[in-house]
C-alpha cells in the first residue's frame, strides 16, 4: 500500500538509508537550490533540511532525484500500472494471465477520490511570507514554489471529474504582487488550467484555485503526467499511490487534498494580470518577465509537522529529468495506441524536452514496393504534432522502423547516424512556419511564436558518414576551429551574432555561398555553427543543448545549394544550422561563485554533506 502522506514517505526513505536529515542552517535564497543541484548530480539521497534560515518549516530536497528512488516509492503499484498499460495496448492480454489481471479491479477502485469531513491540512494557518522563500538563481524575480500542485475545476461544470491538477510555477514574492495577498502563476501553452481559465473569462467570474505543496508523492507526479483529456490527475494519483485520494470540501470553496502539507486557497481575477519572472528554467536559460495571471490568496493552511518539498531546475539533466524518464517508462508502451503506426517516441532531455523529439514509425503505404522515400512517416509526423504536449516539439526527427528493426530510440547517437545516412535534404525537410511553440523557448520571433521542422528519412542508406576532418578543408573568413561531433556532423565556430534578421543573416549566407564551388565539406550532411565549437563538440549533451535550444528552424536552417521550388525549401549540399546565441535570446543560467564556495564548504571534511557531494 502506498504512502498516506509525505511524512510516511520521509520515514520510509530514512529507514532504508535513502534520506538524511541536515541540521546545519541553510539559506533558502540561492544556497539550498545550489545544494540540491549538486546532490542530484552526485546521485545522492533525499535531504531534509531541518533548519531553514528565516523560516519555521523544514525543506525537502532531491526526493525524486534518482530513478531507483522513484521506483522504490511506487513499488507497490508499478506492476499494476504495467498491467493496465499492457491491457490497453493488447486487450486480450488478460486472457493469458487471468490471475494477474484479477487484482486490477482493486487498483481501479483507487481511482475514485474519497470525501472526508476533517483533514490534517486544516489544522493550522499561516501567511505567504512565512513560507520558505526559495530563490534558485541569482536573477530570479522573487521566491517561487517549484513543486506546486495547482488545482482548478471547470467553472461551467464543477466537480473533481472536470478538474485539473498541474505543476505551474508559483511566484511568492517580488514584482508587483501585493505582499501576503497575491502570488503569480505561470502556465505554458497547452496546459489544462488554460481551458478552465478561458471558461472563467467567458463567464466573467473569478477562477477558483487551490495550490497544494507536499502530500503523498503520487500527487506530485500526477501533476506532471501528460494524461489524456477526461482523466483527472487526482484519479491517476490514487491509482499510482495505491490508495484513494482524500478530499475535504470547505463551504463555497474547491475541495482540498486532505493529506497535503500546505494549501493556498485563492482565485484568479479575470482582470488582474501582472508581470511574472524572471525565472531560471529547465531549458538552461531564464524565462523572462511577461504578464501572467495573479492569484488573490484568501487563506494559507498547513498540517502539523508540515514539510516543504522543492526542486530547482536548470540546464538538463536535473531532478525533473528523472520525472520525465519515469513518465516515459509508464507511457511508452501506449504510444502505438494513441498514434497507430508509431512504434516509439523519445523527447530528448538534453534539449529541454520540447526542442527535440525523435520518433520511429511504420512505412506501409505501398508495401508492394521497396521503401525509397518517406510516405506514411509524414502522416505520422502530423499526427504526433497533434497530440497534447508532443505538439510543442520544435524539431521532430522521424525514421522508418523497417529500415532497421533493431534501432533503439533512446540511443541518440545511433538514431542520428541512421537518419543522416538516409536523409535527402532536397526532399525531407518539412516546415511549419508562423506557428506556436513552447513558452520557455526564446528562439522565435515572440513569446509562444516560432516554427517547427519535421525531418523524415526512409529508405536505404545513401551515404557513408565521415568521422574525420577532410585534409583539404577550408573555411571562409570569420569561421574557425572545426570539430567533429559525431560521424557526419561537423561543428564550426562562427563570428558572434551581433545583428539578427530572420531568414537573412549576412555571415551565414556568406558561409553557405563560400561552399557553392568548394566541395571540402560536401561529405558532411550536417554542419552546425556555434559560438564555441570546442564546447559544443565536447560531448553529446553539449551538442544537443546548443544546437536545438539556440535555433529556430525557419530562421536558422541554411543549406549549401539551397533552393525554393513550389514553396518547398531544400538544399543540394549539407544542411547548416545557425546555433549561435542571438541578441533576442534569453540569458543562460550561471552558478553564483560565492554560493558555490559555500556549498563546497558543506561538502568538505567535517561539513554536513561530506561524502555526499
Amino acid at each position: 500500500m502506498g504512502y498516506r502522506n509525505l511524512q510516511e514517505c520521509v520515514l520510509d526513505l530514512e529507514r532504508h538509508g535513502d534520506l538524511i536529515r541536515v541540521d546545519h542552517e541553510i539559506d533558502p535564497c540561492l544556497e539550498v537550490g545550489a545544494v540540491q543541484r549538486r546532490v542530484y548530480r552526485a546521485g545522492g539521497p533525499a535531504l531534509l533540511f531541518t533548519r531553514v534560515k528565516g523560516c519555521a518549516f523544514p525543506m525537502l530536497a532531491n526526493l525524486f532525484g534518482t530513478r531507483s528512488r522513484i521506483r522504490f516509492m511506487f513499488r507497490d503499484t508499478l506492476k499494476a500500472m504495467e498491467q493496465i498499460a499492457g491491457i490497453r495496448r493488447d486487450p486480450l492480454s488478460f486472457l493469458r494471465d487471468p490471475l494477474g489481471a484479477a487484482v486490477l479491479p482493486r487498483h481501479a477502485y483507487h481511482l475514485l477520490p474519497a470525501k472526508t469531513r476533517s483533514a490534517p491540512i486544516l489544522a493550522n494557518r499561516t501567511s505567504i511570507s512565512q513560507l520558505p522563500q526559495l530563490r534558485s538563481w541569482s536573477e530570479d524575480g522573487g521566491a517561487y514554489i517549484t513543486l506546486p500542485q495547482v488545482y482548478t475545476e471547470s467553472p461551467a461544470t464543477p466537480g473533481w471529474r472536470n478538474s485539473n491538477l498541474g505543476m505551474y510555477r508559483i511566484q511568492l514574492s517580488g514584482g508587483s504582487y501585493r505582499p501576503d495577498e497575491e502570488v503569480g502563476v505561470h502556465y505554458q501553452i497547452h496546459r489544462g488550467i488554460a481551458a478552465h481559465h478561458a471558461e472563467a473569462i467567458r463567464l466573467g467570474v473569478p477562477l477558483k484555485v487551490n495550490i497544494f505543496v507536499g502530500g503523498p508523492p503520487a500527487l506530485t507526479l500526477a501533476a506532471v503526467m501528460p494524461l489524456p483529456e477526461g482523466m483527472p490527475e487526482i484519479a491517476f494519483a490514487g491509482l499510482l499511490g495505491g490508495r484513494r485520494v482524500h478530499l475535504v470540501q470547505p463551504p463555497g470553496e474547491l475541495p482540498i487534498l486532505a493529506e497535503s502539507d500546505f494549501c493556498l486557497v485563492g482565485e484568479i481575477d479575470p482582470e488582474r494580470i501582472l508581470p511574472e519572472g524572471p525565472f531560471g528554467d529547465h531549458i538552461g536559460y531564464y524565462s523572462l518577465t511577461h504578464d501572467f495571471p495573479a492569484i488573490r490568496v484568501k487563506s494559507v493552511f498547513h498540517r502539523t509537522g508540515a514539510i516543504w518539498p522543492f526542486t530547482t531546475v536548470g540546464r538538463p539533466p536535473q531532478e525533473d529529468s528523472e520525472f520525465g524518464a519515469f513518465i516515459h517508462e509508464l507511457t511508452a508502451p501506449l504510444i502505438s495506441t494513441v498514434v497507430p503506426g508509431v512504434h516509439s517516441v523519445h523527447a530528448v532531455d538534453a534539449a529541454g524536452v520540447h526542442a527535440l523529439l525523435l520518433a520511429i514509425g511504420s512505412e506501409r503505404y505501398v508495401p508492394y514496393r521497396p521503401t525509397s522515400k518517406p510516405r506514411e512517416l509524414l502522416t505520422l509526423a502530423n499526427s504526433i504534432l497533434g497530440q497534447g504536449q508532443l505538439s510543442l516539439a520544435k524539431y521532430l526527427l522521424i525514421v522508418a522502423e523497417g529500415d532497421n528493426p533493431g534501432l533503439d530510440i533512446s540511443d541518440v547517437p545511433g538514431f542520428l547516424q541512421h537518419m543522416l545516412e538516409r536523409v535527402d535534404w532536397r526532399r525531407d525537410l518539412h516546415f511549419q512556419t508562423c506557428t506556436t511553440m513552447d513558452t520557455l523557448d526564446y528562439t522565435g520571433s515572440a513569446l509562444n511564436e516560432g516554427s517547427k521542422v519535421v525531418i523524415a528519412a526512409a529508405g536505404p542508406a545513401i551515404r557513408s558518414l565521415p568521422a574525420s576532418l577532410p585534409a583539404d578543408l577550408r573555411l571562409p573568413s570569420g569561421f574557425a576551429d572545426p570539430r567533429i561531433c559525431l560521424p557526419g556532423i561537423i561543428v564550426v565556430r562562427g563570428p558572434a551574432c551581433q545583428e539578427y534578421r530572420e531568414c537573412l543573416t549576412a555571415d551565414m549566407a556568406a558561409f553557405c555561398d563560400f561552399y557553392r564551388d568548394n566541395v571540402s565539406l560536401s561529405s558532411f550532411p550536417l554542419i552546425v555553427i556555434a559560438d564555441d565549437s570546442e564546447f559544443t563538440a565536447r560531448n553529446l549533451d553539449n551538442f544537443i543543448w546548443v544546437t536545438f535550444t539556440r535555433s529556430n528552424p525557419a530562421a536558422d536552417l541554411y543549406g549549401i545549394g539551397a533552393f525554393l521550388e513550389c514553396k518547398h525549401w531544400g538544399c543540394r549540399g549539407p544542411l547548416v544550422i545557425d546555433a549561435r546565441r542571438k541578441p533576442h535570446h534569453a540569458p543562460p543560467l550561471v552558478d553564483d561563485p560565492e554560493i558555490e564556495r559555500r556549498v563546497d564548504a558543506l561538502g568538505a571534511p567535517g561539513g554536513p554533506l561530506h561524502g555526499i557531494i
